[in-house]
C-alpha cells in the first residue's frame, strides 16, 4: 500500500473515532429519557435534586430566593431523602405587604429558616403516603417537620390539605414531583409555624 492511502485511511478512522466520541459525549450530556413532571414551565426530573430542579420553575423564584437567602441550598441539595412542600410565588403574595422582603433580609435568616424548615419533612412521602396517613387518624394526622413543630395532613375530596399551626391551610396543587433526594409537592399557601 502506498503512504497515502495509509494516511487516508488513518485519517478516516481518527475522524470516525472522534465524531463518534463527540456524539456519544453530547448523548451523555443530554437528560436520559425519564418521566417528568412540569412545574412553573419547566420539567422537574427525577435525577436531580432538589434545588436543582427548583431553580428552573418560574413559579417558585421566590422560594428559591429565600432558600437562599436562609442558607439551605446545601442542604436541600444533600442526600436527604426530604419530602418539600414548595409553596408558588402566588403563595407567597398572599402574605401581607413587604413581608417576604423582610424575611430575606440577613437579620431574619433564624425567622425565615423557621418558616422554610416547616415546609420540609424528613423521609418520602408521597401524596399517597400523605393520604394513607391521613386515613390512619379517620381523615387527619400530624406530621412532624424538619423545623420540628406539626402540620396537620388531611385528605379532602380526593386532595391533600395541610393545616399550619396558626390555622392557615394549603392544598397540595401539584403532587409527587419526584427528585433524586426526595419528593416536593407543590402547595398554594405559606405555611406558618
Amino acid at each position: 500500500m502506498n503512504s497515502k492511502i495509509i494516511s487516508a485511511t488513518l485519517v478516516g478512522i481518527l475522524l470516525a473515532a472522534s465524531v463518534g466520541t463527540c456524539a456519544s459525549a453530547q448523548m451523555a450530556a443530554a437528560p436520559m429519557h425519564e418521566k417528568t413532571v412540569t412545574v412553573g414551565g419547566a420539567p422537574m426530573y427525577p435525577s436531580k435534586n432538589i434545588i436543582q430542579n427548583a431553580v428552573n420553575s418560574k413559579d417558585h423564584t421566590t422560594l428559591v430566593a429565600a432558600v437562599k437567602a436562609a442558607g439551605l441550598v446545601d442542604t436541600l441539595s444533600g442526600p436527604g431523602p426530604f419530602t418539600v412542600f414548595a409553596p408558588t410565588n402566588a403563595a407567597f403574595g398572599k402574605l401581607p405587604a413587604g413581608t417576604v422582603e423582610t424575611l430575606v433580609k440577613p437579620e431574619n435568616k433564624a425567622t425565615l429558616t423557621t418558616i422554610l424548615t416547616y415546609h420540609v419533612v424528613a423521609g418520602r412521602m408521597s401524596a399517597a403516603d400523605l393520604m394513607a396517613k391521613a386515613r390512619m387518624g379517620a381523615g387527619k394526622n400530624t406530621l412532624t417537620t424538619v423545623q420540628g413543630e406539626t402540620l396537620t395532613v388531611t385528605a379532602k375530596s380526593g386532595a391533600v390539605w395541610l393545616t399550619d399551626a396558626k390555622g392557615g391551610m394549603s392544598k397540595v396543587t401539584i403532587a409527587n414531583v419526584n427528585q433524586s433526594n426526595g419528593v416536593i409537592h407543590v402547595v398554594d399557601t405559606v405555611l406558618m409555624p
